[in-house]
Formats: C-alpha cells, sequence, structure tokens
C-alpha cells in the first residue's frame, strides 16, 4: 500500500467537513494529548449525566488522520457510556496493532481508518482522540 493510499477521498471529506467544538466552561474531564511523531494536538472535555456523556468539546490541531478520527468521535460521542468509549478505543487499538474488526453500528465511519494499520507511525496520531477521552473519563471519575 502506498502512503497516499491513507488519505482517501472519504477521509479527506470527514477531516474537512469536521464541526468545531467549543471547549466547555465546566467539564467534568478534560485531557490533552500530543503525538510525539508528528505533533498532532488534541484536547477534550467532557461533561458526565445519568451514566453517559452530556456534553463534549474538543480543541483540535491535528493531521488529517488525527482530524477524522476527532470528527467521528465528535459527532457520536454525546450519549454514549464511558464502558462504550473505554471498549472503542481498545476495538481502535486492536484494528490498527493486531488486525482487529473495525468498529460498527454509530462508530462505522472508523472503519475508513482500517488503512493506518499498516503505517505504524500514524497510528498515535489516529488515536489520539481516543487516548484523550480516556483519560478525561478517567479525570471524570467516570
Amino acid at each position: 500500500m502506498e502512503f497516499s493510499d491513507l488519505y482517501s477521498n472519504r477521509i479527506l471529506e470527514i477531516a474537512g467537513a469536521a464541526r468545531q467544538m467549543p471547549r466547555l466552561d465546566a467539564p467534568d474531564g478534560s485531557a490533552r494529548k500530543v503525538s510525539r511523531v508528528c505533533g498532532s494536538a488534541i484536547e477534550v472535555d467532557l461533561k458526565l449525566a445519568d451514566g453517559a456523556v452530556a456534553a463534549y468539546g474538543a480543541s483540535v490541531n491535528a493531521c488529517a488522520l488525527g482530524q477524522t478520527s476527532a470528527a467521528i468521535v465528535a459527532e457520536h460521542i454525546v450519549g454514549a457510556t464511558p464502558a462504550e468509549l473505554r471498549a472503542l478505543r481498545e476495538q481502535m487499538i486492536a484494528m490498527l496493532k493486531s488486525d482487529g474488526p473495525a468498529p460498527t453500528g454509530r462508530w462505522d465511519d472508523l472503519k475508513y481508518l482500517e488503512p493506518v494499520r499498516g503505517f505504524p507511525a500514524r497510528h498515535a496520531s489516529t488515536l489520539l482522540v481516543f487516548d484523550a477521552v480516556a483519560e478525561a473519563l478517567d479525570r471524570a471519575g467516570a
């Protein structure tokens, strides 16, 4: 696979259409993650209510792959439970590092990141948002 194959039209569409998610004023948990490889940075804020994410904010300064995963998370995170989000992170790690299946259901668009599997140097930026969400959940005590 060529490096240019990573940046499919769908990846570029998702990254380009990402909604801005303003940071939250009083989050229950926040986290910042930076990729040492490419310098991509993601900061997330979470508010929890009734056992699920009630509000989400983020600041994303990332490559197209990091922007794509962050955009998909931003689109679907409200209403997700901490257990679902932790399982999603594990599934993404397995998809990239050990040929696991792509997420399905509301997270189906993450399948477009499957080609990243063949480029270990790109795993960190693709996983940044999942790592940040997991840390924010830890800080929120969820």
